[in-house]
């Protein structure tokens, strides 16, 4: 029970520090407003490193429906327990998208467009091209997964440190490429959010644009296991 316990708290601590400082730099009426997108950029990577350093030992710290599969089809992780990580991240996600709507249901309430409403809550394309934004998912979970596979080639890391490498990637991948589509790279991130935006009474917060749900929400699963798939073909060296 403690993984499944772990996947959820964690994922919905992720997604309340990643929500929130998307609406603390964007909502106009914030104290941060302004902050840019180095802020948000950043605090990601943190959202991301924080439950993982709290929650490691006790599930492996996935957080990510995507990473979870591309674990078990590596056959480091157990088929049986993907069902149980996919309804505790999907259900963090929610949370963690809810607790930031009650913190912040004033300045979303006063925020000027439905397009600024959602985009606290979850990801869209700067330019809509089904394609190019779901090839854009995809090569981001694609790096998210093989550098976190990668880090085992790593001799004598000290315990912790691979933690501090996450955080490198996020920060690494929104800073390249996440002005496309928001570098979601994991489906209960946009989802779980998302499904709170359309349940919650927000004033003015329009349509939850659910036809482009299906980007974040499948193509990260492509680029994990594409990932995996890579890593497993290259003749590493033996562990010495």
């Amino acid at each position: 029970m403690l993984p499944y316990i772990a996947e959820f708290v964690g994922t919905a601590l992720l997604l309340l520090l990643g929500t929130s400082v998307v609406a603390n730099v964007n909502l106009k009426k914030s104290g941060m407003a302004g902050g840019g997108v180095v802020v948000i950029t950043v605090a990601w990577g943190l959202a991301v490193m924080i439950p993982a350093y709290i929650f490691g030992a006790a599930s492996g710290a996935h957080f990510n429906p995507a990473l979870t599969v591309a674990l078990a089809v590596n056959g480091t992780f157990p088929w049986e327990m993907v069902p149980g990580y996919f309804i505790a991240q999907f259900a963090g996600g929610f949370v963690g998208g809810a607790i930031t709507h009650q913190l912040f249901k004033d300045h979303l309430d006063a925020a000027e467009t439905p397009q600024q409403k959602l985009g606290v809550f979850c990801t869209s394309p700067s330019i809509p091209n089904f394609f190019r934004n779901f090839l854009s998912e995809t090569v981001g979970t694609f790096v998210l997964v093989f550098a976190i596979l990668g880090i085992s080639q790593v001799q004598g890391i000290a315990t912790g440190v691979d933690k501090l490498f996450v955080f490198g990637i996020i920060v690494s991948v929104g800073m390249s490429i996440g002005g496309l589509t928001g570098y979601a790279i994991n489906p209960a991130r946009d989802m779980g959010p998302r499904l709170a935006h359309f349940v919650l009474p927000i004033k003015g917060k329009g349509d939850s644009n659910f036809k482009y749900a299906m980007v974040p929400l499948f193509a990260p699963f492509v680029g994990g296991i594409l990932a995996v798939g890579l890593y497993n073909i290259i003749p590493w060296a033996p562990a010495a």
